[in-house]
């Protein structure tokens, strides 16, 4: 029973962790705009995410536009629309995986030495699609800190890290560990198999040298 809720316990966080994935993936504040040192109050505040600005205003209106070019984009944001969609795609088909090998699950409950390699798989594909979220966030957020570090950047041109980018480091986290949790339950059950020996011999057989 506690092997059953360990895994479940991992995959709950990974699940979760998938979901802020998503989230992050689709929120819009993956860098703010910041005015640090600046003494000009300003009424707008930018934000910056994989696919639209937006511009807020102090009297909460908002006011979003989709990048127009793929090609016009930085690098930087396109490889952090690739990463981060591949661990979308990879934690989907890791979920698939994990339906079926974990034990609360009937499927293969006749092959239960299968059924734990496959939810070991479903682990592995789950601790790499949190692995790709977490350099997407980490190389986008060190762009951040070195253009905003960058003495020849103007101070109201330079930005802060987004919310966005918070609950992507979050939801690769989970992601890393649930996965963790799941590859862990299923070595350190293997590795708890009784050794096997040869049978024993009965009183009346002769022993052979």
């Amino acid at each position: 029973m506690a092997s059953k809720g360990i895994q479940l316990l991992g995959f709950t966080l990974a699940f979760l962790g998938f979901i802020g994935s998503i989230a992050s993936t689709v929120m819009v504040e993956w860098k703010a705009s910041s005015y640090a040192g600046d003494n000009i109050i300003t009424a707008q505040a930018l934000y910056e995410g994989l696919w639209k600005t937006c511009a807020s205003q102090s009297t909460g209106q908002i006011q979003c536009k989709v990048y127009d070019s793929l090609l016009q984009l930085p690098a930087v944001v396109q490889a952090a629309r690739g990463l981060m969609l591949s661990s979308i795609v990879l934690c989907l088909i890791s979920v698939l995986v994990e339906m079926v090998g974990m034990k609360c699950t009937t499927c293969m409950a006749d092959q239960p030495e299968q059924k734990d390699k496959v939810a070991m798989i479903g682990g592995i594909i789950f601790i790499i699609a949190g692995l790709l979220a977490l350099v997407a966030t980490s190389w986008y957020g060190n762009r951040i800190a070195q253009d905003f570090y960058n003495p020849f950047t103007p101070t109201n041109s330079r930005y802060e890290f987004g919310s966005a980018l918070y609950v992507g480091w979050g939801a690769a986290g989970l992601i890393i560990i649930g996965g963790s949790f799941l590859c862990y339950h299923c070595s350190s059950k293997d590795s708890g198999k009784a050794p096997r020996y040869p049978p024993a011999r009965s009183a009346g057989q002769p022993a052979y040298v």
